[in-house]
């Protein structure tokens, strides 16, 4: 009996503290935001959720919608992570005759960064067989709805296609002690000129309607690299797999009659794709995932076909419906809310870990996007950033100085204040619940 009202003593006083240290939190986290000038003219959504207890330990605009940026990709993670299985399908093919017939899957990591490409160019390369590219059902726009027109220079807006290959970009590395470039992949070199043009403002720029590229020649300090997109076709990516594999690829619009493309070949584990994609925030493989849900849902290359999949099959039950628009967040037609991406990373937890979750995530200080930030002697944050201009958001996972795993959704749109002033304001509030909670 003395046991037992020990016990129960002990049980109660500990739930009598963590309830204070809520109560003081939530205080401390009021003040935060009613002091802090970075948040009085800007719209600011903070929710923190306690999962062993499973209850919200701080909401503020948890129901309200914010432009999520790159916390879209965590959404893009999820529907992949349900859809495609632990490894990535890169293409698929047929025997026919003296013939390899095979398209793509809009895997995107063939010749892409250190993403492995054995697979494929030793299957292709050492057939003796032709190589067919078939024309796929890939009725996509290049760029995602929303996306700003003038971004195509730029690395992160490389286009969307089926069959992808050098990350459908090209890459400039400049020498300072040389007067032009070096180009990869070389097959663009007779499409790259020198411009003497002072009014260029980029070191290369791409024709926008055109693969012609303008580098802009003056005397370089240091070392520089360069990726820009190209235009993508099928005949360039033919062409481009033509020159790596040192064998022709040609281009078929219709399969035979009663052929059908049975066999995979894979790529990469999906890990190494989720990692890349969370870690660096890459737009190119989120855009690309979601083409990879669609084709293997109904063989057809559509962004909407995974995303209408998911939202009415895998995230119905989220608390307020998200605005979904593309796999990587570029567009501002996104509009999710913290407390849904609260009840998100409740889902992906629940289906991988904690522990697996968290090696896919930048962590604060250390990896990633997070690499700069965040910074502490014992790593506390682990969550997916987002920014557009005037937006960011940062939901992930946050430790405690007491041990307990927290997880959180601090989203934020039309602030003024510059980025550097923001992330330190978030970082406040942050630490104040590691601290105190």
């Amino acid at each position: 009996m003395k046991n037992t009202t020990l016990l129960l003593f002990s049980l109660i006083t500990i739930a009598l503290t963590s309830c204070a240290s809520s109560k003081k939190t939530t205080r401390n986290l009021e003040a935060i935001f009613e002091n802090s000038p970075e948040f009085k003219q800007g719209f600011a959504g903070l929710v923190i959720y306690d999962p062993e207890t499973k209850k919200t330990i701080f909401n503020k605009n948890g129901d309200k919608y914010f432009t999520p940026a790159s916390n879209t990709k965590l959404v893009t993670f999820y529907t992949s992570l349900k859809t495609l299985g632990d490894s990535i399908p890169a293409i698929k093919y047929a025997i026919y005759g003296d013939s390899l017939i095979f398209k793509g899957t809009g895997d995107p990591s063939l010749l892409y960064d250190d993403l492995s490409s054995e697979n494929i160019l030793q299957f292709l390369a050492e057939t003796d067989k032709k190589l067919f590219l078939l024309k796929t059902n890939y009725t996509e726009e290049h760029f995602g709805p929303g996306w700003a027109w003038d971004d195509f220079n730029g690395s992160y807006s490389a286009e969307r296609n089926a069959f992808p290959i050098y990350g459908n970009t090209l890459q400039f590395e400049f020498d300072k002690n040389l007067d032009s470039p070096k180009i990869y992949p070389d097959v663009f070199i007779d499409s790259v000129y020198a411009e003497e043009n002072t009014e260029l403002t980029k070191n290369v720029y791409r024709d926008k309607n055109s693969n012609k590229f303008l580098y802009t020649q003056f005397k370089r300090t240091e070392n520089y690299t360069q990726d820009v997109p190209f235009i993508t076709s099928e005949f360039t990516s033919a062409k481009l797999l033509s020159d790596t594999i040192r064998k022709e690829v040609m281009l078929i619009k219709k399969l035979p009659k009663n052929i059908q493309l049975d066999q995979v070949i894979y790529s990469n584990k999906a890990d190494s794709l989720y990692k890349k994609m969370l870690q660096e925030s890459d737009n190119f493989i989120a855009e690309q995932l979601l083409l990879l849900s669609a084709e293997k849902l109904s063989d057809t290359l559509k962004t909407n076909i995974a995303i209408n999949y998911a939202q009415e099959n895998l995230l119905n039950d989220l608390p307020d419906k998200i605005n979904w628009h593309d796999g990587s967040g570029l567009t501002r037609y996104n509009l999710f809310t913290p407390r849904s991406l609260i009840a998100l990373i409740n889902k992906i937890t629940a289906e991988i870990g904690e522990e697996r979750f968290k090696s896919l995530l930048p962590v604060g200080g250390e990896s990633g996007t997070l690499k700069n930030s965040y910074k502490a002697n014992e790593s506390y944050i682990y969550a997916k950033s987002g920014s557009l201009r005037n937006n960011h958001s940062l939901s992930g996972l946050l430790i405690t100085k007491s041990g307990k795993t927290l997880y959180f959704s601090f989203m934020n749109s039309n602030y003024i204040v510059p980025y550097s002033q923001l992330t330190k304001a978030m970082e406040e509030v942050l630490k104040t619940v590691r601290n105190q909670y």
